[in-house]
C-alpha cells in the first residue's frame, strides 16, 4: 500500500466525501463479517415485508397469500395486477395487443427477425460485444468469461478482483448478466405467440438467483451492472407479467425480491467518488427509472428520489453547456443519451416536477449526438467504446446511434434528429409508434463548434464529416479517454475513410490496451516517436496532454479551426485543419522544433474497406466498391506502414481487424509543417499534388504559409497564417483578427 499517497487522499477529501465513504467502509466490514458466519440467502417471505399493500387490491391480496406461505397464489395475483395497471414504463403490458399490431403492419418481417434472435439464445449462443456466436448455455454460467475461458472465483461482493485478467474479462462477464436479452425474448414471444421464449426467460431468471445469492460474488461487485440488471428486469416484468396464472413457478415473487434487494444495494454503493461518471448517472438511472415503475414496492418513493437527485446534479456535472459529455468519449455520450432519454419518459409518465431539467439535458444530448454522428447515424471511435448499450432489442452494431436518433426524435419532437426512419426497435423501445417521423430532408444538420467540448465538427453537403479533436484529455482521471490530442476523423462521401483505432479491449491484454490508446494509433502528429502521454494502469494516467482551439468558425462553403496542446510545450504543436466544402480537407501541422532537429510523424489510419499505394508522396486509396480517391502531403517521406501492430482497427470490444496506416514523416529543425490534402471526390484525385510555397512573415507577425494544390483540373493556393510570436499564457493568439488573416483562399 501507497501510505502516503493514501494519507495525500484522504486529506483532500471534503467532509462529505469523507463521511460518506466512512459509512460504505462499515457496511462493507459488517456484511464482509455477516457473511463469513452465514452468507445470505434468497427468501420468499420477504416479499411481504417488500410490498405496498396500498398499491392495488391485488398487491394486497398478494402479500396475504405470501404470508399464508402460497407464493404461487401470491404470484399469480402479482401477475394480474402488472397486466392491467397504468405503468409508468415505456413497455406496458396493457398494450401488448396494440403494440404487436402497429409492429406487424409497420414491419411484415418483424416476428420472423425476433424468431431468429431468440432461438439463438434458447440454443445457448450470443453475441457478447465484439464476440459472435459465443456458445454461453442454456442457462449460461454466469460467473464465467466464455471467451477466454475463465471463470471468477466466488467471495463476497468487494473482495472479488474483476479487473483481474486471470479471472476472466469483466466485461464479457457483466454483458450477459445484464439480461438485456430477455427483452429480445420478449419481443419474440409478443409477436409469435411462442411459449418457449417465455420458458427460457423464467428458466435463465430462476438459474441466476440460485447462482447468484445476496452480496455472492462479481455480479454484486459493479453497481452500475445492478442497475442495468434491474432495468431489464422491469422490461420483463411488462413482457412475461401475462400468463402468470398458468405459471408453476412464483418468478414474480423471486424476482420482486432480487430487484429490490439489488436496488437497495445499489442506493447504499453509488459510485459518488469512485466513478463520478456514466457509472455515477447509470445507477441514479437505474434507482429513479426503476422505483417510478414499480411504486409497488415499498422503498420506491425513497429511492426514485435518490436517483433523481442525482440525475439532475449530474446534468450539470457531466454534460457540458454545448451538449457533450465530459468524458468526450462518443461511445459514452450516447450511452448519457439514452440515460436522459429514458429518464425523461418515465418522469413525464410519473408526472415528476424534474421533467424539463431531465428534458433539457436529453434535448442537448441528442443535438450534440446528432452533429457527432455522420448522416448514416454512425459513429467515431473517439476515446473508449465498450460495446453495452441501455436498449437492446436487436443486433444493431454498437456505432449505429440511429435507433437513439430516432428515440430522440420521437422523445423530444424533433424529426430533425432522425437519421432514417424508426426501426422496429423504436417501436419497442418507446412501447408506442413513434410520434413524428424524419425530416433529414427538409433540414439538413449543419457544420458546428463545441468550445466546451473542443470539436469541430464540419459537414459538407456530399456526405463529408470531419471531427477535429483540441479538447481536453477526459474526464476527471481520464480513464476512458486516449492520447489522440488533435486527432481527426473523417468521412468522404458517405464513407468512413480516417479512422480512430477503438478499444480491443480494457483488461486482458495490457500491451493491446495501451498500444490502442497511444497517439500513433490515431490520426495526429508525434514528435520524436514519444505518445503525448503515457498510461498507468487500463484506467489511468502518468500524464496528460490538455488539447484547446486558438481559433474556430463555420461559415458558409468552410469550416475552420486550429488547436495546439501541451505535451511538448506551449505552442510546439499546432494544427490547421480547413475544410472546402467544393475541395476538400487542408491539415497543416506547423511544429516548432528549436535548434534541434527533430522527427516529426503525422499517422493515417483508413477504415480497412481502404487499401493504400504511395508514389511521390501522393497516396492513391482504393475502396472496396471501386471508389476512388487520393491523399497528398508535403512530408519528405510518405509510406504504408508495415508493422501489423498498428494497422488494426476494433469496431467493436473485443474484435480486431486488419487495416492499412500511412505514415507522413519530415524532419527538421526551426519552424517547419506538414501540410495534407484530402479531396472531396475521386474526380479531384487524378492527378493529385501539394506543393508548399515560400513562408513569409508579414509586418504584422504572422508567419504566412500558402499551398499550392492541384486536385484534377483545379489548382488552389491555400494560405494559412500562423503567429510568429510565443502564444499567450491564456492560449489567446495576438491581434489583429484571426477570421480575418487565417485563412485565404486564391
Amino acid at each position: 500500500m501507497n501510505r502516503p499517497g493514501v494519507l495525500a487522499r484522504v486529506a483532500a477529501m471534503d467532509r462529505d466525501e469523507l463521511r460518506v465513504r466512512l459509512i460504505e467502509a462499515m457496511r462493507k466490514y459488517a456484511g464482509r463479517v455477516e457473511y463469513s458466519i452465514r452468507p445470505p440467502q434468497w427468501s420468499r417471505g420477504r416479499i411481504t415485508r417488500i410490498l405496498d399493500r396500498g398499491a392495488g387490491p391485488e398487491v394486497a391480496r398478494a402479500i396475504d397469500a405470501a404470508r399464508r406461505g402460497d407464493y404461487l397464489g401470491a404470484h399469480r395475483a402479482l401477475g394480474a395486477h402488472f397486466e392491467s395497471r397504468a405503468s409508468r414504463w415505456p413497455l406496458q403490458a396493457a398494450r401488448r395487443r396494440a403494440l404487436v399490431d402497429e409492429i406487424l403492419q409497420t414491419f411484415p418481417h418483424a416476428a420472423a427477425d425476433a424468431r431468429r434472435l431468440a432461438d439463438r439464445i434458447l440454443e445457448g449462443r450470443h453475441d457478447l460485444l465484439g464476440y459472435r456466436d459465443v456458445a454461453i448455455g442454456n442457462p449460461p454460467d454466469w460467473h464465467a468469461d466464455p471467451v477466454h475461458h475463465r471463470r471468477t472465483p466466488a467471495g463476497f461482493w468487494s473482495e472479488v478482483r474483476y479487473l483481474d485478467p486471470a479471472n476472466g474479462d469483466h466485461k464479457v462477464i457483466w454483458e450477459t448478466n445484464r439480461h438485456q436479452y430477455f427483452c429480445l425474448l420478449g419481443a419474440a414471444g409478443w409477436l409469435t405467440g411462442d411459449r418457449r421464449y417465455r420458458d427460457g426467460f423464467i428458466r435463465h431468471l430462476e438459474d441466476w438467483l440460485h447462482a447468484n445469492p445476496p452480496l455472492h460474488g462479481v455480479n454484486w461487485s459493479s453497481m452500475l451492472e445492478l442497475a442495468f440488471r434491474a432495468m431489464s428486469w422491469t422490461w420483463a416484468i411488462e413482457f412475461f407479467c401475462d400468463g402468470a396464472a398458468q405459471d408453476e413457478t412464483p418468478w414474480l415473487v423471486d424476482l420482486l425480491i432480487g430487484l429490490d434487494r439489488q436496488l437497495t444495494h445499489v442506493s447504499h454503493n453509488l459510485s459518488r467518488y469512485f466513478s463520478p461518471n456514466t457509472h455515477l448517472s447509470g445507477e441514479a438511472l437505474g434507482l429513479y427509472a426503476v422505483s417510478c415503475a414499480l411504486p409497488e414496492l415499498r422503498q420506491s418513493h425513497a429511492r426514485s428520489a435518490l436517483g433523481r437527485d442525482v440525475l439532475v446534479r449530474q446534468a450539470a456535472a457531466q454534460v457540458h453547456p454545448d451538449g457533450g459529455h465530459a468524458e468526450l468519449s462518443a461511445h459514452y455520450h450516447r450511452y448519457s443519451t439514452d440515460f436522459y432519454l429514458l429518464a425523461t419518459m418515465v418522469a413525464r409518465a410519473s408526472g415528476e416536477a424534474a421533467t424539463d431539467t431531465l428534458e433539457a439535458c436529453a434535448r442537448r444530448q441528442s443535438a450534440y449526438l446528432r452533429t457527432l454522428a455522420d448522416d448514416e447515424g454512425r459513429l467515431p471511435l473517439i476515446g473508449d467504446d465498450d460495446g453495452g448499450q441501455l436498449f437492446r432489442f436487436g443486433d444493431r452494431s454498437p456505432a449505429d446511434a440511429s435507433v437513439s436518433l430516432s428515440v430522440a426524435a420521437s422523445v423530444l419532437c424533433d424529426g430533425s434528429l432522425g437519421v432514417r426512419p424508426p426501426s422496429s426497435e423504436v417501436f419497442w423501445i418507446l412501447g408506442k409508434r413513434p410520434d413524428v417521423g424524419v425530416r433529414v430532408a427538409a433540414l439538413r444538420w449543419p457544420s458546428r463548434v463545441f468550445r466546451d467540448t473542443g470539436y469541430l465538427v464540419s459537414r459538407t453537403p456530399d456526405g463529408g464529416h470531419l471531427i477535429f479533436d483540441a479538447g481536453r484529455h477526459g474526464f476527471l482521471n481520464g480513464g476512458h479517454a486516449h492520447a489522440d490530442a488533435l486527432g481527426v476523423v473523417l468521412t468522404v462521401g458517405g464513407e468512413p475513410l480516417l479512422v480512430d483505432p477503438g478499444t480491443a479491449t480494457y483488461t486482458m491484454d495490457r500491451e493491446v490496451r495501451d498500444r490502442f490508446r497511444s497517439s500513433r494509433m490515431h490520426n495526429t502528429l508525434v514528435l520524436d516517436e514519444r505518445d503525448h502521454c503515457e498510461p498507468r494502469g487500463p484506467f489511468h494516467w502518468d500524464s496528460r496532454a490538455d488539447s484547446r482551439f486558438l481559433t474556430a468558425f463555420s461559415a458558409p462553403g468552410r469550416d475552420f479551426a486550429v488547436g495546439t496542446h501541451d505535451a511538448y510545450g506551449s505552442g510546439r504543436h499546432l494544427r490547421a485543419v480547413l475544410a472546402l466544402h467544393d475541395l476538400g480537407w487542408l491539415i497543416v501541422d506547423r511544429v516548432a522544433a528549436g535548434d534541434s532537429a527533430v522527427a516529426a510523424d503525422t499517422w493515417w489510419h483508413l477504415h480497412p474497406s481502404w487499401r493504400a499505394s504511395v508514389r511521390d508522396g501522393t497516396v492513391a486509396l482504393r475502396h472496396s466498391s471501386g471508389v476512388r480517391l487520393g491523399l497528398a502531403s508535403t512530408a519528405s517521406e510518405v509510406a504504408v506502414v508495415d508493422d501489423p501492430r498498428l494497422c488494426e482497427f476494433a469496431p467493436e470490444y473485443g474484435r480486431v481487424d486488419s487495416s492499412t496506416t500511412l505514415r507522413a514523416r519530415q524532419r527538421g529543425a526551426g519552424a517547419f509543417a506538414i501540410a495534407t490534402f484530402i479531396p472531396a471526390s475521386g474526380a479531384l484525385s487524378q492527378p493529385l499534388a501539394i506543393v508548399e510555397a515560400p513562408v513569409t512573415v508579414d509586418a504584422q507577425g504572422w508567419e504566412r504559409r500558402a499551398f499550392d494544390i492541384h486536385a484534377g483540373r483545379l489548382e488552389r493556393r491555400i494560405e494559412v497564417a500562423f503567429p510568429a510570436v510565443k502564444i499567450q499564457p491564456d492560449g489567446s493568439w495576438p491581434q489583429p483578427c484571426i477570421e480575418e488573416l487565417n485563412v485565404c483562399v486564391e
